[in-house]
């Protein structure tokens, strides 16, 4: 599928500057313009992630997986990559296959006790 993008915009002065891209259901949010096929990629594996859980219960669950790394002693990077649906987009952004073949509910395999 196609998402619509949105490039720029006041929601990335909120942002960290390291941040690229966001999915927020049904858009793909971008810093800028030019966006490589894994970040697009990466960002369309989140909004999979997030249709499946019906958006509002996959931004409770990821605020609360990053929250939880972060009460274990993890900076706010490694929080962030730690997150279950990091793990799986992470893993699978540079596959051009992946969304095409991904079973449903895959990101539970990346999520750790």
């Amino acid at each position: 599928m196609n998402w619509p993008t949105i490039v720029g915009g006041v929601l990335w002065r909120l942002m960290p500057r390291d941040t690229r891209g966001m999915a927020l259901f049904p858009f793909i949010l971008l810093r800028n313009g030019s966006p490589s096929e894994v970040l697009l990629r990466h960002e369309r594996i989140h909004l999979r992630q997030q249709a499946e859980l019906l958006v509002l219960p996959f931004y409770v669950w990821y605020l609360a997986d990053y929250a939880r790394h972060r009460l274990r002693g993890l900076k706010r990077r490694e929080a962030y990559h730690a997150v279950c649906f990091e793990r799986e987009a992470y893993a699978h952004h540079y596959d051009p296959s992946y969304l095409s073949r991904r079973p449903f509910w895959a990101f539970l395999t990346y999520c750790r006790p």
